[in-house]
């Protein structure tokens, strides 16, 4: 009788427990999204943006009730810009529960992330990978501009300008500085002339020889990121005849580079973009206000801003998904997420309100992103 009344015990015991802990997971249930991207290292202001605006979109749509009153969660992974890195986190993030994903910051750690994601049919839209590949698999999409976009929209822009000859410099053995560099060219007008000077990976502490090539333009191209872009201008600073440089998301952050003093650099300094860092109205200044208060300007930048607007695009095409009759929650998998996504983007869903572009985002069926490119003045030419 004392063994039965033990087993009893145990069990009613067990089960209380086991009570107590659905009613512990029932409350913290959420539609979990997964994120890896580098909060450390070289490419940090990057990672920590992206970061730190999904979190306030994660914070502000849970304020406001969620999804039906099913809260969102956000795991940010490490991977200090490197794709050996990726493997690890995917799999951390996998055995988390993450049903969505905003892939990867930067592009070869997206790349890594796109081939993982594939074989278990999970939906990511990156924030700030643009590299073509990245979105080369129907769960993959794209909030920023995809390389060749960038480099088709810049030479438009250019294009405009009424301009004889400029400068071309771009990183040789870097990806996304050819994509875009070739894009540029053969979208640019016939009768503008061309001058290149190209850099590597190991020929980038020092651009006296580029600097020379490309003194006589006025106009300078850079579809690089903003370390080498900035290293150039202080080198070039004496170079009267160069009065414009022009550059695509890599500038975006050029402000806080390491030993960098954009003040003193008397050319004007412009970049290709979706989001305006400095305007002063609208939603792009509600985030800029709001993204300060919390985390300060240090990784005040477009990668933030687009990673904002992806937690919203995904949340209002889940929104709409409910709307039509499907069945969205903490119980929802990965690929069924995806799936539900996957049928709204593709299907003509529009996310409205957008702090990047000009407020309106849609998608074509390959995953590429359509909304209107900014020419953003970072520094005025010094007079």
């Amino acid at each position: 009788m004392k063994k039965f009344l033990s087993i009893v015990l145990a069990v009613l015991m067990v089960a209380g427990c086991c009570a107590a802990l659905s009613s512990c997971s029932k409350d913290s249930e959420t539609i979990k999204i997964g994120l890896s991207g580098p909060l450390t290292g070289d490419a940090a202001v990057y990672g920590l943006g992206v970061a730190n605006a999904a979190q306030m979109a994660v914070d502000e749509i849970n304020e406001k009730g969620g999804l039906n009153g099913i809260k969102l969660e956000l795991k940010a992974m490490d991977d200090v810009n490197d794709k050996s890195k990726v493997q690890n986190n995917y799999a951390e993030l996998i055995s988390w529960g993450m049903q969505i994903s905003l892939g990867c910051v930067t592009t070869q750690p997206a790349l890594e992330f796109k081939t993982l994601s594939k074989e278990d049919n999970v939906f990511f839209m990156t924030p700030s990978a643009s590299a073509d590949a990245v979105r080369a698999e129907s769960n993959g999409y794209q909030m920023c501009f995809a390389d060749a976009k960038q480099g088709v929209a810049a030479a438009n822009y250019v294009n405009t300008l009424n301009l004889s000859k400029i400068g071309i410099f771009y990183q040789s053995d870097l990806d996304y500085s050819t994509g875009i560099r070739n894009e540029f060219k053969a979208n640019l007008s016939t009768g503008i002339t061309v001058v290149e000077a190209s850099f590597t990976t190991q020929t980038a502490s020092n651009f006296e020889t580029q600097i020379a090539q490309l003194r006589e333009c006025e106009f300078i191209f850079m579809p690089i990121y903003y370390t080498p872009a900035a290293l150039f201008m202080t080198q070039a600073k004496a170079e009267t005849g160069i009065k414009t440089y022009y550059g695509c998301d890599g500038f975006d952050g050029i402000e806080s580079a390491k030993g960098f003093t954009i003040s003193e650099i008397p050319q004007k300094i412009t970049m290709l973009t979706h989001f305006n860092s400095a305007a002063t109205e609208g939603a792009a200044k509600t985030f800029i206000d709001n993204y300060t208060a919390k985390y300060g300007a240090d990784t005040l930048n477009q990668f933030g801003a687009s990673a904002y607007d992806c937690v919203y695009a995904i949340f209002g095409a889940l929104k709409k998904a409910v709307e039509e009759g499907k069945t969205v929650d903490a119980s929802t998998s990965a690929s069924d997420m995806c799936e539900i996504l996957k049928a709204q983007l593709n299907g003509g869903y529009e996310y409205t309100g957008a702090v990047t572009g000009t407020g309106t985002v849609k998608w074509t069926a390959e995953g590429f992103v359509n909304k209107e490119a900014l020419v953003h003045v970072i520094k005025e030419a010094n007079s």
